[in-house]
């Protein structure tokens, strides 16, 4: 089965679960986020019941052999904490706590054709091409400074 196929699959499940567990509803969302008002734990129960079930498939990812359909298990590898992550972490937190939506719910939301939904995962798409083009831009700027180093010249 061709890698984009699995991955269209494994949306479509992502999504669905998304859609069962009202992780796609913003007020429940958005209530669940209001600790100190009428504060909705029920998408507690779904994150927790998210992370038992997923913990227990990584435990047995680990276990087997190679993937069927990639060439290597890709793990991650860092453990510290930095800046970007922080940044990132923060920006994503905003992001869910003003709308009500993150990055998968947004784009399940979609179907619906709703404006808010519409402008969010545009601007969404933009802040990651921005972030892509900055990133693109400081390492091309850190390689042109270090060929002037490297060159013996001084700008």
């Amino acid at each position: 089965m061709p890698l984009v196929l699995v991955s269209f699959i494994c949306g479509l499940i992502f999504g669905a679960g998304l859609l069962i567990s009202g992780m796609t509803d913003t007020t429940k969302v958005l209530g669940f986020l209001d600790i100190f008002g009428a504060w909705d734990a029920t998408l507690a129960f779904v994150m927790a019941g998210a992370v038992a079930v997923s913990s227990i498939g990584f435990v047995l990812a680990r276990r087997r052999g190679p993937p069927v359909f990639a060439a290597q298990s890709l793990w991650p590898t860092r453990k510290d904490i930095d800046v970007p992550l922080v940044t990132g972490a923060a920006l994503f937190g905003i992001g869910w706590g003003l709308v009500g939506l993150c990055p998968g719910p947004a784009l399940v939301n979609l179907a619906g054709l709703s404006l808010p939904v519409i402008v969010f995962v545009a601007a969404m798409a933009v802040g990651m091409l921005g972030h892509d083009a900055w990133t693109r831009s400081r390492a091309s700027a850190r390689q042109t400074a270090q060929a002037t180093v490297a060159a013996g010249g001084d700008g």
